[in-house]
């Protein structure tokens, strides 16, 4: 099989897994504050308690997975089938729930659903991302085959951040299902890794952090995906109130971000073959910061100079899509764990990734509830600590995250 088929047949799965992160992650929150009414705290705390749940649970799914690949691929393949089903019927839940519900019988019913579609998603992304790493290669290998997922999942974020408005929610699940159905089709075509040892799979869901070499991954992974995901929950809000746009420019905004993106991975493969993974990762941060900083200095109306801060930030993004994952590769590559313990290292990936989403929405939204925000408010205090968390609370951490990647992969081990 060339390198190209094999590419697309493992990463098209990528498309609805990120199809459907998209209105979870960033329009489920203003959905419900929105159109159903649910308080801010009440909604953040929800989002936080069903987001630290999921995540929790990661680290025994990834060892189950890595149980699994040591019975055979194809029960990993079943088991991903069973996930996408689940999957697609937790979103239909979710996004169509009664008209005539009260409040508190929305939440109940959206935090079950949001903990059973959660740990599908987790499932299925879980045993996907191991399969990858599983394949082996070199740095650039491991980042062509991570961007091949990762490049299908900004297909996958585009089209969920313009269906919704255009076909309606209906269409949209529907839409996720037949995307489920061909990724995982696709996937059971793709290479398949060479199982470990039969007994070698690890029982210790300890084993990944006693490697200092991810630990230190997993710190800046954590500081650098709080400083992404603070504004992914937050960017409807800013465009609502802060720039006092209306709803329809936003197809434009995450159009144009989640496009940058998918089009920046190549550029950022490009840049691993000439500086190295860390170097690359460095200049996108050091990008993020610089856009985010500007998205600081704009007023109301401010529509163009938005789209443009998008597209940079997107560009910015495809680096934070490919490149972690490429590392942690690395990473387990030289710890000797590679067929081996792929499902535990991923999940407690997965566990920081969602812990980032669950800190984001858990703690943003409460604090600005804390200092007078509410949607559609346009008191300038409450707009001004709605511009400090969305613009320069992100750039403080970034900042902290290259500042321990730098140190601990390029001063410390000379690593690129």
């Amino acid at each position: 099989m060339s390198r190209p088929q094999a590419g697309w047949r493992y990463g098209l799965l990528g498309l609805p897994l990120a199809f459907l992160a998209l209105p979870l992650y960033v329009q489920l929150p203003n959905l419900y504050a929105r159109d159903f009414g649910v308080p801010l705290a009440s909604l953040g705390l929800l989002l936080l308690g069903a987001r630290l749940a999921d995540a929790f649970l990661d680290p025994w799914i990834g060892g189950a997975i890595d149980r699994l690949f040591r019975r055979s691929n194809g029960a990993v393949l079943r088991l991903g089938a069973v996930a996408a089903a689940v999957v697609s019927a937790g979103f239909a839940v979710l996004f169509a729930p009664p008209g005539d519900i009260s409040h508190d019988a929305l939440l109940v019913r959206a935090a079950l659903a949001l903990v059973i579609t959660y740990l599908a998603y987790s499932a299925l992304s879980v045993a996907h991302q191991a399969w990858g790493a599983m394949l082996g290669g070199t740095d650039a290998e491991q980042a062509r085959i991570v961007g091949w997922r990762e490049g299908f999942a900004l297909v996958g974020v585009l089209a969920a951040s313009v269906l919704p408005s255009v076909a309606g929610r209906a269409f949209t699940s529907l839409t996720l299902v037949a995307l489920l159905a061909a990724g995982c089709a696709a996937w059971t075509r793709a290479p398949r890794p060479s199982p470990g040892p039969a007994a070698g799979a690890p029982s210790d869901l300890q084993l990944p952090l006693r490697d200092p070499r991810f630990r230190s991954l997993l710190a800046v992974f954590a500081l650098n995906g709080i400083a992404t995901a603070i504004p992914a929950t937050l960017i409807l809000f800013f465009v609502q109130d802060r720039l006092q746009l209306d709803a329809s420019f936003e197809p434009f905004f995450l159009g144009s971000y989640f496009l940058c993106a998918a089009l920046a991975i190549p550029l950022w493969l490009r840049a691993v073959r000439r500086a190295g993974l860390t170097r690359a990762w460095l200049a996108a941060m050091a990008l993020s910061v610089a856009v985010f900083v500007w998205a600081s200095m704009l007023s109301s109306g401010d529509a163009i100079p938005f789209i443009a801060i998008c597209a940079l930030s997107g560009a910015a993004l495809g680096a934070d899509l490919a490149l972690p994952g490429a590392m942690l590769a690395r990473v387990i590559d030289q710890g000797g764990q590679r067929g081996h313990a792929e499902g535990l290292y991923f999940g407690w990936w997965n566990f920081m990734s969602k812990l980032n989403l669950a800190l984001a929405a858990g703690l943003a939204l409460p604090l600005l509830a804390l200092a007078g925000y509410r949607p559609g408010s346009r008191d300038a205090q409450a707009l001004a600590a709605l511009s400090l968390a969305y613009c320069l609370l992100p750039c403080a951490l970034k900042c902290a995250a290259a500042w321990l990647l730098h140190s601990r992969f390029i001063r410390k081990d000379g690593l690129a």
